[in-house]
């Protein structure tokens, strides 16, 4: 039908009579779609049945997973200290710097600016961002100084977090005590690693809520707070460590030598003065560390003890009742055959007493007062000193040492074992021995921890016994004697040299050796044991008169002021030359 008087040419059409609309639907269908409806309904509500209900707790776990997170809040590590109170090892403030390589873009001078601070060269940067991870550490442990500078830079998909990095206040000088730790905080050498337990404390925890990116927004729940780790306080005297590195330094340099070490005992409560070695290295530099630079090697390496070994075997001699200092015993010619097998002295000392035996370090006369004796007597006297034994200190991978059963002995063992050949000690152990003669015959407990109470000693001599044989060590280390060069200035001092011959396989080496000094000062009322062992020296010298004396020397005097010694003798100045011949060691 068309339009009236309107004009506007609009048709009109009448809906209700639409074909389409006055057709009727089936009922089958109608009612189908009402019950696809309705199944979807209850589809969807057992579906929330199931999630919001059955399951409510797993579906809430998952979804937390998805943003919440536990995050350990690291408890700040113990420092250790020297007996002084001296920072060894400490925990300072640091970054961890890390990167989503696909988010972080950066113009030129961001790049620069964050691989400064990152401590990286553009190269190592760029190399790091090709990553196809999402998170690349850019530098662990960097310096918290830069913190500042790093926020400013606003990149995204830069991360800055705080932590921890152990800073090593002494170096190189006390590295090989006090070991170090990894990027967690772990130790993994010396100290830092046989006290992890106490230094580590106890982490603590927080919740927090994290974006799509990875990024912090929230805290959550109530923390854990963390329960920091207990400080260790060592027997080690700071200063008196650092010098007696150097000294060491300086003669290993000087001879060319392959290594030294150098150990000081408080001779009236046992406790570990120095533990010195080199070479060393800087704890906090350790990229192209050598496994070789990680032993301490005091108290790993074991050696054969040579001629330091002597006082002992006379010691024993004079308590077995089998001689006494002013005994003569005729070393000429100078070398003695035991079954078939020579040993000599260096050169023929004529007839010596029991004391100049020492003064002179005569291998002949040594045998010849072992030879009075039974193995089992020197075998008894050598564990009592805890030769063989592992030493009972604060510290990993201390060496045993090597003592065979007297039982299996033949007279020429016995023989060499009278002057330091046959069996092996670390120099602690060695320097520990000699308390035995400090210690007015007694052997003391030694420790790497500061002791508040004496140190109850081992019997192994009598009193009077142990007294002579420090006077036959003052001897030997004066006008006469192997060690002149051992003197210190204001100072009485006491010891013996040692210099043996490395063993290559079955046979010694006629060109490698170790030098020793072990001594003691003052020596009325001695404060201090020292040891000190240079390894293979390589410009033609290498007796322990010559090389180990001079650093004992040093160590001592310097100790003994640091500690406010009083000196115990007048001071007369005078310069030590070349020995002569009676001042050579003796093998």
């Amino acid at each position: 039908m068309r339009g009236g008087s309107n004009g506007g040419g609009v048709r009109s059409v009448n809906y209700a009579t639409s074909p389409l609309l006055a057709s009727k639907t089936p009922p089958g269908r109608s009612r189908f779609v009402v019950a696809l409806v309705a199944l979807g309904f209850l589809a969807l509500a057992g579906r929330a049945v199931w999630v919001q209900v059955l399951h409510a707790p797993f579906y809430q776990a998952q979804g937390e997973k998805r943003y919440a997170h536990t995050e350990d809040v690291p408890a700040g590590r113990g420092k250790v200290l020297d007996r002084h109170g001296q920072l060894l090892a400490a925990s300072v403030p640091a970054l961890d710097i890390a990167a989503n390589p696909r988010e972080l873009q950066a113009n030129p001078a961001q790049r620069q600016a964050l691989a400064r601070l990152a401590g990286l060269t553009p190269r190592e940067l760029d190399s790091k961002l090709k990553s196809p991870a999402k998170f690349v550490y850019l530098q662990r442990a960097a310096d918290a100084g830069g913190k500042a500078e790093l926020q400013a830079l606003g990149l995204k998909g830069l991360t800055v977090t705080d932590t921890w990095r152990r800073s090593y206040p002494e170096g190189e000088a006390a590295a090989q005590i006090v070991g170090f730790t990894d990027l967690e905080q772990n130790g993994l050498e010396g100290v830092e690693r046989h006290f992890q337990d106490a230094l580590r404390g106890r982490d603590g925890q927080r919740a927090v809520v994290r974006d799509r990116l990875g990024r912090n927004v929230e805290d959550i729940g109530e923390p854990v707070d963390p329960q920091p780790g207990r400080d260790v306080t060592l027997s080690i005297d700071a200063r008196l460590q650092s010098m007696a590195y150097q000294r060491l330094r300086d003669a290993v340099q000087a001879h060319n030598a392959r290594s030294g070490s150098v150990v000081m005992l408080d001779a009236q409560t046992g406790e570990v003065l120095v533990l010195a070695n080199y070479p060393s290295y800087d704890p906090e530099r350790r990229r192209n560390l050598q496994p070789a630079q990680l032993r301490n090697r005091a108290l790993t390496d074991i050696f054969e003890p040579g001629s330091t070994i002597k006082p002992f075997t006379v010691a024993l001699a004079m308590e077995q009742g089998v001689a006494r200092a002013s005994d003569r015993y005729q070393t000429d010619p100078g070398f003695i055959t035991i079954t078939g097998s020579t040993i000599r002295d260096t050169k023929p000392h004529g007839l010596l007493t029991v004391a100049e035996i020492v003064q002179k370090s005569s291998n002949v006369g040594t045998v010849k007062l072992a030879m009075q004796m039974k193995p089992r007597e020197m075998w008894e006297m050598y564990a009592e000193l805890g030769i063989g034994r592992k030493p009972e200190i604060e510290f990993p991978g201390a060496a045993t040492g090597r003592l065979r059963p007297y039982k299996t002995w033949r007279p020429i063992e016995q023989a060499t074992m009278s002057y330091g050949y046959g069996l092996s000690a670390s120099l602690l152990q060695l320097a520990r021995a000699y308390t035995v003669f400090a210690g007015n015959g007694e052997l003391l407990p030694v420790t790497l921890l500061k002791r508040e109470q004496p140190a109850v000693g081992e019997p192994v001599l009598k009193a009077e016994t142990a007294q002579a044989v420090r006077q036959m060590l003052q001897m030997s280390a004066g006008p006469g004697g192997t060690a002149p060069k051992a003197q210190a200035i204001g100072y009485s001092v006491g010891g013996k040299t040692g210099t043996a011959r490395k063993q290559e396989g079955k046979t010694y080496s006629t060109e490698k050796y170790r030098a020793w000094f072990v001594g003691l000062a003052p020596v009325g009322n001695p404060r201090v044991v020292v040891a000190v062992m240079v390894d293979e020296p390589r410009k033609g010298v290498y007796y322990g008169g010559e090389i180990a004396a001079p650093v004992f020397s040093q160590v001592v005097q310097q100790s003994l002021r640091a500690m406010g010694v009083a000196p115990d003798i007048e001071f007369k100045p005078g310069i030590v030359t070349t020995p002569g011949p009676a001042e050579i060691e003796s093998f």
